[in-house]
């Protein structure tokens, strides 16, 4: 299909794309830099913190099985993700409400978390398809790349209103005001639907060997990833690991609240610095990846191994540098982590695959949680080897994926 040639550039969408999740972020991740406290606030233990964060990364990923392969078969790319955006922009508010439900409040708030995750899960496959057909006619790792950006601007501004909000009224009004971006991403949103209805148009490399229709499989199959490569799989396992082995923002935030290295109101601005750390190494990284290949990516268990010893530490300055090696990582798996799932799988199957590499990543995600949470309370050395350990397992799975599949990637 070409493309009208009244139509926007493809990096004009893909600024539009990125300025959507700009919004969007302001809302979730202001929301997240706050988790950990507003938990510990309702009566949540670490183990109970960890258990939801862990649950909330695992919710927003491994859902996506169904979602993924849901928009492949309906086309409905654009509404999956218009649905996904609106339980963000309605759920994270409604948190403000937990501390006047008494006993009920952790609940509340714990249902409010995953319903926001959930949404996470209904868009994100479909958004990303898209955007990585629009990609396409810039570089998948720029594209992405300017797009994490953007949304990291928002990623970094969300935390920023939540901290004045609570340095000034309460943490729960930091919540609440947070509705004014979430509408402005909806209606962003819905202009950008409008204006550019099929961004398959700006696709306009000739299509590979196995881009023809693919074989009508079970609803089953499909969540599972029947037919897509060995490659793809092992790539889904080493990303996944390292996933499972981030510590989450929320054991990082209720470390420094309950050890008293940073009152409850600077846990945002901590939580911002990492977002503005995230945006530059996914703009770095992104075109790296473009001149030099997904080799990379190797960075990315190293970072992921060197967190829990710094960020969960005894002073300030080892936070800071944790936080600095969690940015990173973070920004990296978000953005540019997505691109060689693109270079992997042919576009009729790509909402499929982000999909299905999500639920895998989910998986762990609660696990890596759950375990984080329950061995911090327990010996933080422990917890130290552990991500090690699993980071070792990471760059070895990688590093065979990437040598595996890079023929592959180079005729792609």
């Amino acid at each position: 299909m070409s493309r009208p040639a009244t139509a926007p550039t493809a990096w004009r969408v893909v600024g539009w794309f990125g300025f959507v999740s700009l919004a969007a972020d302001m809302v979730y991740e202001g929301a997240r830099s706050v988790y950990g406290p507003v938990l510990a606030a309702l009566g949540a233990s670490a183990v109970v913190v960890g258990l939801v964060t862990g649950a909330g990364e695992a919710v927003a990923l491994v859902l996506r099985l169904a979602f993924g392969p849901l928009a492949d078969r309906t086309g409905r790319h654009w509404t999956l993700t218009i649905l996904g955006y609106g339980l963000t922009a309605i759920c994270v508010p409604l948190l403000a409400l937990a501390p006047r439900l008494g006993a009920a409040g952790l609940a509340f708030a714990v249902t409010m978390i995953l319903l926001e995750r959930l949404g996470k899960a209904v868009r994100s496959p479909s958004k990303s398809a898209l955007l990585a057909r629009v990609a396409a006619a810039v570089g998948r790792g720029r594209g992405f790349g300017v797009h994490k950006a953007l949304d990291q601007v928002g990623a970094f501004a969300g935390p920023l209103v939540v901290s004045a909000a609570a340095a000034v009224a309460s943490l729960w009004w930091g919540l609440a005001v947070l509705a004014v971006p979430g509408a402005v991403a909806m209606l962003l949103l819905l202009a950008l639907r409008r204006r550019v209805p099929d961004p398959a148009a700006y696709d306009a490399r000739p299509p590979a060997p196995d881009d023809a229709p693919a074989i009508p499989r079970g609803w089953w199959a499909e969540a599972v990833g029947a037919g897509l490569s060995p490659d793809f799989f092992r790539y889904a396992l080493a990303a996944s690991l390292t996933t499972g082995g981030l510590v989450t923002w929320g054991v990082i935030g209720y470390h420094v609240t309950v050890d008293g290295l940073l009152p409850v109101a600077a846990v945002p601005l901590l939580y911002a610095a990492a977002m503005a750390v995230e945006a530059v190494a996914a703009l770095a990284v992104g075109a790296a990846y473009d001149r030099t290949g997904a080799r990379v990516l190797l960075v990315v268990p190293v970072l992921v191994g060197l967190v829990p010893a710094l960020a969960l530490g005894s002073t300030l300055a080892a936070v800071l540098a944790g936080v600095v090696a969690w940015g990173i990582a973070q920004g990296v798996q978000d953005s540019t982590v997505k691109a060689v799932v693109a270079d992997l799988v042919a576009a009729p199957r790509r909402a499929t695959a982000y999909g299905v590499f999500a639920g895998v990543q989910g998986l762990l995600a609660v696990v890596g949680g759950v375990a984080a949470g329950w061995l911090y309370e327990r010996s933080l050395l422990a917890l130290v080897a552990v991500v090690a350990l699993s980071q070792v397992v990471a760059l070895g799975l990688l590093a065979d994926t990437f040598r595996r599949s890079a023929p592959r990637r180079r005729a792609g």
